[in-house]
């Protein structure tokens, strides 16, 4: 059994990306690909695990069935089915993400870098380039809150931690249709997030310790732009009643973006510019009742009821997670 895996969802046959993953199972990853309606028949690829509709179902019934077809939250099943065969570090990326070299290599949950504190939002690109860029999920009127460096840099562990992209990096609709300029980011270097100071995190190329493996869920009844950003929220308020935080690193790989209609993803990305902040206001309320010697997934659980009450995911949600969550701990405890 591995103890790092790689977790990809697609729709497409083998891309780049993903033949450059197939070489990272030769040294020591397990690598799984998890299958949707619209993923070709017969996919394949050397060394790479793929997981079928059919296994799907075989392996986890019920919350297959549940778990939304022709969704980026199918990507659930391949968290569980990675811990299932021994991980302890899970790196979940996508199929247009070109690993560089150094992708994978000295990952660890003890990270040395400068610490970002000072403002409740802040836009964590602008420690990685002067140009003029934010990421998805940061809101719009947050765009130039940028906190402030420490003096000392410092080694802490961070259960979570975001890899940046080169090319066309992880940004919104609206930087696209008014900007969109190809960006490679600093390298050699890394971010802690103080407590207390929101960054959204994505799903592309981010690294998930055992412990924080509660934390991997993705919401199955929001659209596809913001699954990853709301789970990003829950999991960094998480992380604080533990008393942890998140870090994010230079670019390990370069995304050549599979197509996409821009005024659709400004579409999918509404329900986050009208609610992100919300979002953050009802979690803060939510931590009140919340503390570090209880369960995370018990804490992850009350934050999506939290939101649900809100009226911000349907109650539906809470379902899935439950069953989502059940399975998950039959692996871990």
């Amino acid at each position: 059994m591995k103890n790092k895996w790689i977790v990809v969802t697609t729709i497409n046959q083998p891309t780049e990306a993903v033949f450059k993953l197939s070489k990272l199972a030769e040294d020591g990853w397990g690598v799984v690909v998890v299958g949707d309606k619209k993923t070709p028949a017969k996919w394949e690829c050397n060394n790479i695990k793929y997981l079928s509709l059919d296994e799907q179902q075989e392996l986890f019934g019920e919350l297959a069935e549940e778990t939304p077809y022709n969704h980026y939250c199918r990507k659930n099943l391949g968290y569980l089915f990675a811990i299932m065969n021994g991980a302890e570090c899970i790196l979940e990326t996508d199929d247009d993400n070109i690993p560089y070299s150094e992708f994978g290599s000295e990952i660890g949950e003890k990270k040395y870098g400068d610490i970002v504190s000072g403002s409740r939002w802040i836009n964590i690109y602008k420690y990685f380039t002067n140009e003029h860029i934010w990421p998805r999920g940061l809101p719009l009127d947050e765009i130039y809150s940028f906190g402030n460096k420490g003096l000392n840099k410092d080694e802490r562990k961070y259960p979570i931690q975001q890899y940046l992209a080169d090319g066309d990096p992880d940004v919104d609709a609206v930087y696209r249709l008014v900007i969109d300029k190809e960006i490679f980011f600093e390298k050699n270097k890394s971010i802690g997030i103080a407590k207390d100071c929101w960054v959204p995190f994505n799903s592309q190329n981010t690294v998930f310790f055992k412990s924080a493996f509660p934390l991997l869920y993705l919401p199955c009844h929001v659209s596809f732009r913001m699954t990853d950003i709301w789970r990003s929220f829950v999991a960094q308020k998480a992380l604080w009643i533990f008393d942890k935080e998140i870090a994010f690193h230079s670019s390990t790989v370069r995304q050549v973006r599979n197509q996409h209609s821009l005024i659709h993803d400004f579409s999918d990305e509404i329900p986050g510019y009208l609610n992100n902040k919300k979002i953050t206001e009802l979690l803060d309320e939510c931590s009140v009742a919340l503390n570090k010697s209880m369960d995370m997934s018990y804490v992850v659980r009350k934050m999506w009821e939290k939101l649900s009450s809100a009226g911000i995911i349907p109650s539906e949600e809470l379902q899935i997670y439950d069953s989502w969550s059940t399975l998950l701990k039959k692996q871990i405890i």
